[in-house]
């Protein structure tokens, strides 16, 4: 599904410590790709938060820490938008966790209930450990949701 005329600007940005969220975000640039979209995709430490009002759409994607707390590096970013004051931004937020802890993907629900309120929240998703094949359609749904939003 193509945008109009205008081309968006679409950022992923994303932390990752064994591999399993960076992989997700590889997945979603891949389907983009095929849907002819134009992503950027930052590792959070290289993304500059002063960027972040320049974009149509921002997709994060986190791990969770300890006990489902949002990682240190992922909090600058997390305030960020708290403090931006576009609720037109389209967001979403994927993640990958281990349901082995009590709360599974919690920094996903952390990121999921802050941008629900800041922004314009299109779709989360929380994959068990590493994204498998099996997990193909629910990021192209992710993904879907994203572009319906921005075409609105």
């Amino acid at each position: 599904m193509a945008l109009t005329n205008c081309k968006k600007r679409i950022a992923v940005v994303y932390a990752s410590v064994t591999g399993n969220t960076q992989a997700a975000a590889e997945i979603i640039t891949a389907i983009a790709s095929e849907k002819a979209l134009e992503l950027e995709v930052w590792r959070v430490e290289d993304f500059s938060l002063t960027e972040l009002s320049r974009y149509d759409a921002v997709l994060v994607g986190t791990y969770t820490w300890g006990s489902g707390e949002v990682p240190r590096e992922m909090r600058a970013l997390f305030e960020a938008f708290e403090r931006l004051g576009r609720k037109e931004l389209v967001t979403a937020v994927f993640g990958t966790g281990d349901s082995f802890f009590a709360e599974f993907c919690g920094a996903v629900n952390r990121f999921r209930d802050m941008l629900y309120i800041h922004t314009d929240l299109a779709a989360t998703l929380k994959v068990e450990l590493a994204p498998e094949s099996k997990d193909r359609e629910r990021f192209d749904k992710l993904v879907e949701s994203v572009v319906r939003k921005l075409s609105n």
